[in-house]
């Protein structure tokens, strides 16, 4: 049976309308509903779901399964632009929770309980552009309620919260070379020549200068044949671990729909987790590579301090600031290594480390007090890891050992990392009062707070806890989740996420060594980073070693 209502709406004349089969409650129900869309109505629209673990919404960037889920999302989503309703398509599918057999239209009968029925609908938007929206609604306790929906939205120009600019490709590399076919989205911390660099922030990039030549870190891609998929978005001056952005709004996570994305890096992240680039050109001060890698299911590399030249890239803190690479897969990542880190791939890395010639050592390390900041089922979904390792055809030995004190790793860092990102930032904070979103604001202002004194005894500080992890990766390899959990979804209070993922990814970070994030473990049906970390100049050696530990976990793993 095929029953279709036809609405016809114009600014000057008003809807036209025939709907002789559609039951007159359900279509109060779908005007009320688009009614308090337009004007982002949250609890008018929470109501119009269905409660319940098995009411469905989906668009272009996932499923959200449960009505909490789908009503933590809409309260970050904000309102629709302006459109009207040119064309509703009903389709009876059960009446009294019976399905209704097919046969010629008659009239639509008074609706009851247990009644079922699909509406489609399209979307004229005031601005240009057309989308979809299939909804299956059923009566219950004398109300209609969507159970499962589906919005196709107009097609964007560009995912604005992912890219800053981006082309097809943005900039062509060499015809030629070991990274021929690779697209890569740059961090917008990079100097590419005649391009600005936006540093995530509107006013920031709006009085920037054109740059005059292309960061080292970049040409070295694009001479060995990969191309500039784009210019993709970063967390305010790179000051977080979260993923949002208050001027351009939050990546979507390309694992799980609804999460945080991890930051700084989140445009590279969700860029190559989306499929949109194969490459992420990204940063890593205090996790931002690591992080979006575990969250979003990504192959991520911070390489050794200093090792990789940070020439036209724009600091957050020189101490700890460092370029690394994400994928999504291990192959691609040691494409871009082996090439980027030798002679032959950079123009201007001057340390090539013999190290990286040699395989590691098939030893690893657990860090007790890393491990101490892992939630349970992470901490689970890690122990049996190591026992489907230790039972495997090659079984590496394992060992665990003391880091040290995290608390006193973190403060010592972050007075460090505070003291030169307002050195290097303060001068344009102060000129610019209220450009930057509350979250980065609030850690400018600490950092503004630390002294010359803090900052030395700090320094100090770091002195014997970077040679104590630099002697416990001298003949074996650190591993540990990446990060406590699963991407925490927008919605939830991160601050405790932050304060525990940062305790367990400034270790490495303070000591200059590099550390690879590999996706290697599945918490509620989510990825989560398993981190190596091992000595000083072995980074090429290290993505070799996170691929042979990859190929004993199974097929599949890193896709």
């Amino acid at each position: 049976m095929s029953w279709t209502l036809n609405v016809r709406r114009s600014a000057e004349e008003g809807p036209t309308v025939t709907d002789a089969m559609i039951p007159g409650d359900l279509r109060d129900a779908f005007d009320a509903y688009e009614r308090a869309i337009v004007a982002n109505d949250l609890d008018a629209l929470d109501a119009f779901f269905a409660p319940g673990d098995d009411t469905l919404r989906g668009d272009t960037a996932g499923l959200l399964i449960g009505h909490d889920a789908i009503s933590g999302f809409r309260a970050l989503r904000g309102g629709v632009p302006p459109r009207q309703i040119t064309e509703v398509h009903y389709r009876p599918l059960a009446r009294g929770g019976e399905a209704v057999a097919s046969g010629s239209p008659g009239e639509a009968p008074e609706s009851t309980d247990g009644d079922v029925a699909l509406l489609v609908s399209v979307s004229a938007f005031r601005g240009g552009g057309r989308g979809l929206q299939t909804q299956v609604w059923q009566r219950i306790d004398g109300r209609w309620l969507i159970t499962a929906a589906h919005v196709t939205p107009r097609t964007p120009a560009l995912d604005r919260t992912i890219w800053r600019s981006v082309g097809d490709p943005f900039l062509q590399g060499a015809w030629e070379g070991p990274l021929e076919g690779l697209t890569v989205a740059v961090k917008d911390l990079f100097a590419i020549a005649g391009f600005r660099i936006g540093a995530g922030n509107p006013t920031f990039l709006e009085e920037a200068r054109p740059e005059k030549a292309t960061a080292p870190a970049v040409a070295d891609l694009l001479r060995a044949g990969a191309s500039l998929r784009g210019i993709a978005r970063t967390d305010e001056f790179a000051y977080s671990i979260a993923g949002d952005n208050v001027h351009y709004g939050t990546p979507p996570n390309g694992a799980v729909v609804g999460a945080l994305p991890g930051g700084s890096s989140s445009g590279p992240a969700s860029a190559v987790a989306l499929g949109h680039a194969d490459v992420g050109l990204a940063t890593d001060t205090a996790g931002s590579i690591r992080v979006p890698a575990s969250y979003q299911g990504l192959w991520g590399l911070r390489t050794t301090h200093d090792l990789v030249p940070r020439q036209g890239m724009l600091p957050l803190a020189q101490s700890f600031d460092t370029i690394g690479w994400l994928t999504r897969d291990g192959e691609t990542l040691q494409r871009v290594a082996d090439w980027c880190l030798s002679y032959d791939g950079s123009a201007s890395t001057e340390n090539v480390y013999g190290a990286s010639g040699d395989d590691l050592p098939w030893r690893f390390l657990v860090p007790e007090e890393i491990l101490a900041c892992v939630e349970p089922d992470t901490r689970t979904a890690f122990s049996r890891l190591l026992a489907a390792l230790a039972a495997s055809d090659d079984p590496p030995p394992f060992r665990a050992v003391h880091s040290g004190d995290l608390d006193a790793t973190f403060t010592a860092f972050r007075t460090v990392q505070g003291a030169e990102a307002w050195r290097n930032n303060g001068e344009w904070l102060r000129a610019h009062p209220g450009a930057v979103g509350p979250a980065v604001t609030e850690r400018f202002r600490v950092a503004a707070q630390v002294t010359p004194a803090d900052e030395a005894s700090a320094r100090a500080a770091l002195e014997p806890i970077a040679a104590h992890l630099a002697e416990l990766v001298d003949g074996a390899v650190l591993i540990f989740p990446t990060v406590p959990g699963p991407a925490p979804l927008r919605t939830a209070d991160v601050d405790a996420i932050r304060a525990a993922t940062l305790r367990m990814t400034a270790p490495a970070a303070a000591a200059g060594l590099p550390a690879i994030s590999v996706p290697l473990l599945t918490v509620a049906d989510a990825p989560v980073g398993v981190c190596l970390v091992s000595r000083a100049g072995t980074d090429i050696a290290l993505v070799r070693l996170a691929r042979r530990l990859a190929s004993l976990v199974g097929a599949g793993v890193g896709r």
